[in-house]
């Protein structure tokens, strides 16, 4: 059961631009489909048996959908310092029959129980969080670090929040953490870029 996956930790304060929580339902708007269609962004990306990672998950847009790419031989490790946005995100996916495949967890990517996917995370996907997130270089290398070598992580930000400038320094930060560039994916609505954790060099 999802609920027994639920892992609960200390969490850091509240970031002052952190989303509000009673936004999550707003991102849940099926007409949100006509921008961001999850299996067209993320399918690509996303093969049966993976363990996937997503900080930031909020109530879980992608989650679902990402929960059935992976499907019953599959993980996916949804991550938010939000404990409404997670409670939300275990409801719906209990009601959609997904919870087995769901592991929830209350805080950020720096919570000990991610300790166990060090090196075992086959793709990661960061959809318009990473403006949210106060230790931006700490984050890349954390994440690095849950990756195994050779996976990508989908980092994605919206042009309303972030510019163009904003985020080619996130690039060149994920560069600098010691991700490799793969592509900058067109078609998507905001700002996206394709990394990879390059498959030799140290941990």
């Amino acid at each position: 059961m999802l609920e027994n996956n639920t892992v609960s930790g200390q969490l850091p304060p509240r970031a002052p631009h952190v989303c509000p929580w009673w936004i999550g339902w707003l991102l849940l708007s099926p007409l949100r489909r006509l921008t961001e269609n999850p299996a067209r962004l993320l399918g690509p990306h996303v093969r049966p048996g993976m363990t996937v990672l997503e900080p930031g998950c909020a109530m879980g847009f992608f989650s679902l959908p990402l929960a059935r790419l992976v499907g019953s031989t599959g993980r996916v490790v949804c991550v938010d310092l939000q404990p409404r946005m997670i409670a939300g995100l275990v409801r719906r996916a209990r009601k959609a029959g997904l919870d087995g495949r769901i592991e929830a967890v209350k805080g950020t990517i720096d919570h000990p129980r991610l300790d166990a996917l060090r090196g075992a995370v086959d793709f990661a996907a960061a959809i318009h969080m990473m403006h949210e997130v106060p230790e931006p270089d700490r984050f890349l290398l954390r994440l690095r670090e849950l990756l195994r070598p050779g996976a990508r992580l989908l980092l994605k930000e919206p042009t309303h929040h972030v510019s163009a400038a904003a985020f080619a320094k996130t690039v060149e930060r994920a560069l600098s953490a010691g991700f490799t560039e793969q592509a900058r994916p067109l078609g998507l609505r905001g700002r996206a870029v394709l990394l990879e954790r390059p498959a030799g060099g140290a941990a």
